[in-house]
Parts: structure tokens; sequence; C-alpha cells
């Protein structure tokens, strides 16, 4: 019997995404005709602790026989399991929420990353915002997810556009700390500005009802994919009539696999998330890295070299491989924020964003000279 081993994540704003890694996985294998695989877990917490990841990788590895690994973790804890694996002659799969930026993007054929392109998201939204025609813009977010480098994409972004970064914002990441309050004095200083923003979870309910309270309703807000996660925006109040930016994932997409996905989340009593469609698409990726191990008799530099050819259909649309950074590129959407009938948060797509493969690939080739991250953790694990 065939075994997947998966790195479970918690998070104390999104609680259930453990469970969402675990099913989306689970139910992607099962509707791909392979409920025979067997699936084995370890916890790693918030992915921040180096040791912790490590032997848990070790013992899905040495005590679990895992084929292959699965895991939701960043560069920087993925490249410290580059050698674990590399003596494994096993392959690891990393689920990437896209928040960071590598200072460099070392190539392993053991490790290729399924990512959800925060930062590709935030480099994108801010064009979009000079495009519309905002020269001026000002960097908003907080503590926790401002130190994540999708900062410095959605900044190279407005600039490379032709924007200026005004002025940035940064609040606490308690909901004590937190303030909006400062935007109106930056807003009244720089005519014509847009709010760029980077935020996740609680935070972007704190922020759309600061934003509410403090600013015109007219404000232009630019969101990255994280600020059009539905199960957060379903419980935040409406800030504003120009609210948009570009998402990942919602669950309007029209298309078959993305209504198959839906349905046999919601069949399992699960709400569809960004966590189980990123787990639910590896399992694609997974059952073609089993096939080509099998075909290449193990050899992995074998394998991964098919692998960079691979595409795939999903819920997103179509999804192919960049071979440079051994990372998925999906399409990506133009979105705004709709109010529903209580005066909260729904998304209205405008589009869909098909030249991510070479957006990506300008970003991937950004210097990032002393710009740096200290963050260890998963993306919206704290």
């Amino acid at each position: 019997m065939q075994t997947i081993g998966i790195l479970l994540v918690r998070s104390t704003y999104y609680k259930t995404i453990g469970f969402d890694l675990y099913e989306g996985l689970r139910s992607g294998l099962q509707q791909l005709g392979r409920g025979d695989i067997r699936i084995v877990t370890e916890n790693i917490g918030f992915g921040a602790e180096k040791q912790q990841c490590y032997r848990g990788a070790e013992r899905l590895l040495l005590e679990e026989n895992a084929d292959i690994v699965i895991a939701y973790i960043g560069h920087r804890t993925a490249q410290l399991l580059r050698p674990l694996f590399l003596a494994a002659n096993k392959m690891l799969i990393v689920l990437d929420a896209g928040a960071n930026l590598p200072q460099e993007w070392s190539v392993s054929p053991n490790v290729f990353y399924h990512s959800l392109h925060n930062a590709l998201g935030a480099w994108l939204s801010s064009k979009q915002a000079v495009n519309d025609g905002y020269k001026n813009g000002g960097m908003v977010t907080n503590y926790y997810d401002g130190g994540y480098l999708q900062t410095y994409s959605l900044s190279k972004g407005f600039e490379e556009a032709g924007g200026t970064i005004c002025f940035n914002h940064a609040t606490g990441h308690t909901k004590e700390d937190f303030s909006m309050t400062p935007l109106k004095d930056h807003l009244d200083e720089f005519e014509n500005a847009a709010v760029l923003t980077l935020f996740s979870g609680d935070y972007m309910q704190w922020h759309f009802e600061e934003i509410k309270e403090s600013l015109n309703e007219n404000t232009p807000i630019y969101l990255s994919p994280f600020g059009f996660e539905e199960t957060m925006l379903e419980n935040a109040i409406y800030p504003s009539n120009n609210t948009k930016g570009v998402a990942a994932w919602v669950k309007s997409i029209d298309n078959d696999e993305n209504r198959v996905f839906i349905e046999s989340l919601e069949a399992t009593g699960r709400t569809p998330n960004l966590f189980s469609l990123l787990s639910w698409e590896s399992a694609q990726i997974a059952l073609k890295i089993l096939s080509l191990l099998e075909e290449n008799k193990n050899n992995i530099a074998k394998t991964a070299e098919a692998l960079h050819s691979f595409e795939f259909m999903g819920p997103r649309g179509k999804t192919t491989f960049h071979a440079k950074t051994n990372t998925s590129v999906s399409p990506m959407y133009n979105a705004r924020i709709v109010p529903t009938e209580n005066g909260m948060c729904q998304v209205e797509l405008n589009g869909i964003i098909n030249n991510t493969a070479e957006e990506f690939e300008i970003l991937a080739d950004l210097e990032l000279n002393t710009v740096t991250s200290s963050w260890f953790n998963s993306y919206t694990c704290i």
C-alpha cells in the first residue's frame, strides 16, 4: 500500500486549518480514484520550530515509510528539510501560501512548491492600482502580515508600474493595538492615494471595521489574495465602495473542477477554503510524482525533470510548473468586494488573469539585496 505523509499546522484564527489540509488531500485522492492510499499525519504546530518540523518529517519517512511527504510550510523551513529528503531519496511537496519571497530560489529535485501566490497577488494588485489611475499609494499592514516579504512585492509592483509609495502604516497585531486612525491624516496629505493592504484572518475583519469608521466610503482599497478569503469575509463589515484586488480562488469560479471540489468538501461537512483547495490540488501532483517515480525506478532527478512539464486542470484553472523555481503557477482573478443584504462582505469576480506565469517570472527575478524576513511560521499560523 502506498503511503502519503502530511505535516499539519495549527492557527489561532484559522482554527480548522489542520482538518482542512487533511480533508482536502483525502477527498482529492478519493475523487481521483485513489482512496486506497494510506495517509499519515504529524503536527508541527505553527511551523516555526525547526527541530519539530525536522523530527516530524523524519518520523513520516522512517517510521511510517511515507512514499512522499506534503507539508504546509514556507521556503526557509523547506530548505532546512532538503538534506533529509535528499538522504532519504524521497520527494517533498510544499504547500506554500506564497507570502514570502526567498533570498534565493534554491532548487532541489526533491522539493516542489505548490503555491497560492499571495506575494504575486500583492504585486499584481498594486500594479492594478496604478493602472486605475492612482499614482500615490500607501502600504497598510500589521506587525505579523508585514513580516513576510509580500510587503516587498507589493511596493515594488506599485513602483514598477509607475506609482510612488508615499506612506506606510503598520499597526499592532492584537485587537487592543490595532488602529487605522493614522490613515486619515495620510490620505488628507496625499491626494488621490490608494490604500494597498496586506492582511489575513481576523486582521482583515478588524481592518474593514476600522476603515468603515474612519475613512470616506469611496476610499480606494486594494487587497492581496488572502484579503479575499471568504470564511473571514462573511463576518467582515463592508468597508468601502471601492475595494478590489487580486484573488487566488473563490467559490464562484465557474468551472467543473471547482464545482466538484466544493461539492466534495461540503459532502464531508467541511467548508471549502484556501487551505483545503491547496491540499485538494496537491493530490494530483502527488499521484503524478508516484507514477513518475515508478516509471523512473525512483530516480528523483528524472522524476523532477518530467514534473516540470506536468500540467493539470483544477478549481483555479490550469496549473503548470515554473521549472527554474520548481513552483506551480495557476491563474489568478481580478475581484472586488460587494455588500451582502446585511452589510457584510462577499466577492464578485471581474475576470481571469492568464499571464500569471510571465508575472511570476519577473517577480522571481527581483533582486532582494538586503531585504529579509525573520519569520519561519507557516503563513497565518500564529
